[in-house]
């Protein structure tokens, strides 16, 4: 008998519109002040690669999956030190309407949200069956804090609208919902698990309550974390001090670096301390910071 390998790990064609960016600022790893995270435009600066001729899809608009580029403006980064970045699915607050049930499928439980409250920008994801995937966590109502490492997974989702049934057992309610064709304001979302076990058929899984808080978050990607240092000198720099092209002025004693293009990169004025009789105590190389253009390589070297 053969045993097959096969692999589980489907890289993902995610839209720039479904990741939140956020970084987070330190002068140096010794910093232990309170993280203050600050929210980048992920639509601006994240952009999905596409196939080509080489890579077998279809060129130039279908998304190589897993692969982006990430653009960062320098003016989102002005100083030198430590940047963490946290790419993340986004996330979409809202709260529940009803804890409902499908008047057609009495065994059917599920939540109702109100597409009024969604805001704006991601109301193009609540289409039918536009939310299959995506995890529910919950607000706990009493201190408003994220009630931790629990959560329901949404199987299906479908426009509905209420309707009044009526039923032999008075404590229960009324209202039912049913599929609706036709856009409407509430929608029905179906999750799991949300029926009890068959070893104990009264113990019905918890999916929320009316008015409580959710954050709808999809499921297209692992968070990531990324860690960005900016600092005065890299490799490049370094290597202008060590092997470009260098003058000294003797008679003012300017010492001039050169880049690779031979422009003038750094400037130090040389010179020397002596003592009462005249004795070398130091020898100096400070920075200069009104740089003497006159002494630009090509000008000097001719």
């Amino acid at each position: 008998m053969a045993i097959g390998s096969f692999g589980i790990i489907r890289p993902a064609d995610v839209s720039p519109a479904d990741v939140d960016i956020f970084y987070h600022y330190v002068k140096d790893r010794n910093v232990t002040s309170e993280v203050t995270l600050q929210k980048l435009d992920s639509a601006t600066i994240l952009t999905p690669v596409y196939h080509n001729d080489n890579t077998g899809g279809a060129a130039n608009v279908e998304i190589l999956g897993g692969l982006y580029n990430l653009k960062l403006e320098s003016a989102s980064f002005p100083e030198l030190g430590i940047y963490t970045l946290h790419l993340r699915p986004k996330q979409i607050r809202t709260k529940i309407t009803d804890c409902g049930i499908l008047a057609s499928l009495p065994s059917v439980r599920g939540l109702v949200i109100d597409l009024s409250n969604i805001p704006s920008d991601d109301l193009n994801k609540f289409s039918p069956q536009g939310l299959v995937g995506y995890r529910i966590e919950y607000i706990n109502p009493n201190d408003n804090t994220k009630v931790p490492n629990f959560y329901r997974v949404i199987t299906s989702n479908f426009y509905c609208e209420p309707i009044t049934t009526n039923l032999t057992n008075t404590t229960q309610k009324a209202i039912r919902y049913r599929y609706s064709d036709s856009a409407t304001n509430l929608m029905f979302l179906t999750i799991t698990p949300s029926a009890a076990p068959s070893t104990r058929p009264t113990t019905v899984p918890y999916i929320g309550q009316p008015e409580q808080k959710i954050i709808l978050t999809n499921t297209y990607f692992n968070p990531t974390t990324i860690e960005i240092e900016m600092v005065e000198h890299d490799a490049s720099t370094l290597a202008y001090a060590l092997y470009g092209n260098q003058s000294k002025a003797v008679s003012n004693g300017i010492y001039t670096i050169y880049d690779k293009d031979n422009n003038i990169y750094k400037q130090y004025n040389l010179y020397e301390i002596k003592d009462q009789f005249n004795e070398t105590l130091y020898e100096i190389r400070e920075k200069r910071t009104d740089i003497d253009e006159s002494l630009n390589f090509d000008t000097i070297s001719k």
